[in-house]
């Protein structure tokens, strides 16, 4: 059931043009996905939705767009040159490379292939360590490389810049410092459509607090966070879930780390190792401050802040870190619906409306009568400023509903012959498909009173 569900939203993906293969008219990449309009469309309204959220609604969080290579020792001083490793064995049947810690163990040495359900023994393929770095030459030649590397994630431009949002901002204990980005990894262990990929975009946090706050300012963020998904993302409850990390599950930087995970539609044991799809939305991590302190020693640099006494401590720093792609992902599988209307089949995406694409589209009944077409095209032409809004007239009436349905569009507009003598139009709705009557001139005022 679980690949059944799975197969049909990738199908979804790229049949309505929500995401597509990288690459693809040439073979395709290894993990690397394009998201076409109306993926592009939903992946930046939840962007737009947490930069709003957590930047523009808040007077103690900034935001930061820092660049995407940096310094070599940047990495050194984070542990991601020396401690970023997975432990990764071949399958030597069909010759597929695989993270150990993902196989399903059938003996003390023995792996269960996950692609070609042959055995795995690690005594004869032995595991080996890969730097899950992506590395490039800066210079102009080859003869002469100087390598820096594409950042794994977003956090390090953000600890390298502390001290210059501090002197820029003026911001005391406690503050935050909001990034949205593309990060890079060369990971292995593929696939699950766009779960895991080697060029994704995070949505970080890093939030410095005293040491004696952070303890308390990692339980908020775990709640707002949750929060978050439910009240903004509109994911069900049901399919969320926190799972507080092990000790020896812990990453090296981290005093405590929780997992947001969600239900995603896989039939092999999750990402933490669970039954089901159960895998990481989010982590927030209590980084303590390991993050300052190794920056401090490797740069030279004093990142330390003064306290009321006057006595300098490195800040501690609380982490949410969400996955743009995830999210996008999440959404999609909680929003993604099969009913049967009247005998059919009605695909729907029930997506909150202010993560729709589009959030209304509208018809000429009949395009043939260029009066009908005039008056569509004005409501239209008034509303898309303010109203994220389409235009289609490509098929028949209840082909373009279902159409709007399955992008997840909440409201369609139809003018028909009567709108011509009367001067009102059909405002459909998605989830219950109930049609009114309105005058052309108040579509606007509806929308945004039935949006609140």
């Amino acid at each position: 059931m679980q690949d059944d569900r799975l197969a049909k939203i990738v199908s979804f993906c790229r049949r309505r043009g929500f995401v597509f293969g990288g690459s693809e008219i040439y073979g395709g990449l290894s993990s690397i996905w394009d998201y076409g309009p109306l993926g592009a469309s939903l992946k930046k309204r939840i962007k737009d939705i947490w930069w709003k959220e957590y930047v523009e609604k808040r007077d103690d969080i900034v935001g930061l767009d820092s660049a995407i290579i940096m310094n070599e020792n940047v990495f050194v001083a984070s542990g991601h040159l020396k401690g970023f490793i997975d432990l990764l064995v071949d399958c030597l049947g069909c010759k597929k490379r695989f993270r150990v810690d993902k196989l399903e163990q059938t003996g003390t040495s023995l792996y269960r292939c996950p692609a070609c359900g042959g055995e795995i023994d690690t005594i004869r393929s032995k595991p080996r360590k890969f730097n899950l770095m992506l590395r490039t030459n800066m210079s102009a030649t080859e003869d002469d490389p100087q390598y820096a590397y594409l950042r794994p994630e977003t956090a390090q431009g953000i600890f390298v810049n502390f001290l210059n949002v501090l002197n820029t901002t003026h911001k005391k204990l406690p503050f935050g410092i909001a990034q949205i980005g593309k990060a890079y990894r060369n990971e292995v262990t593929t696939g699950s459509f766009i779960f895991r990929m080697k060029e994704f975009e995070q949505m970080e946090i890093e939030y410095f607090t005293k040491p004696s706050e952070a303890a308390d300012s990692y339980k908020k963020w775990i709640e707002d966070r949750y929060s978050f998904y439910v009240d903004k993302m509109g994911i069900k409850k049901e399919n969320l879930r926190l799972r507080e990390h092990s000790s020896d599950e812990l990453a090296h930087y981290a005093r405590n780390c929780t997992d947001l995970e969600y239900n995603f539609p896989f039939s092999a044991k999750g990402e933490s190792g669970s039954a089901g799809g159960w895998s990481e939305l989010e982590g927030i991590a209590d980084r303590g401050d390991y993050d300052l302190k190794c920056h401090s020693e490797v740069s030279k640099k004093d990142l330390s802040c003064f306290n009321e006494k006057g006595e300098r401590f490195i800040p501690y720093v609380i982490e949410p870190s969400a996955g743009v792609d995830r999210t996008f992902f999440a959404v999609i599988c909680d929003a993604y619906c099969e009913e049967e209307v009247r005998g059919r089949l009605r695909v729907v995406l029930k997506v909150k409306p202010a993560l729709a694409p589009y959030t209304i589209a509208i018809f000429p009944l009949l395009k043939n009568r260029p009066e009908v077409v005039k008056l569509a095209k004005k409501i239209f032409s008034d509303i898309k400023d303010e109203v994220n809004s389409v235009y289609d007239d490509t098929a028949a009436i209840g082909k373009l509903y279902r159409r709007q349905d399955e992008i997840g569009t909440p409201f369609c507009v139809t003018v028909d012959l009567e709108s011509l003598k009367d001067n009102n139009v059909t405002i459909r709705e998605r989830d219950t498909m109930q049609q009114e009557r309105i005058g052309f001139d108040k579509v606007q005022e509806y929308i945004k009173e039935k949006l609140g």
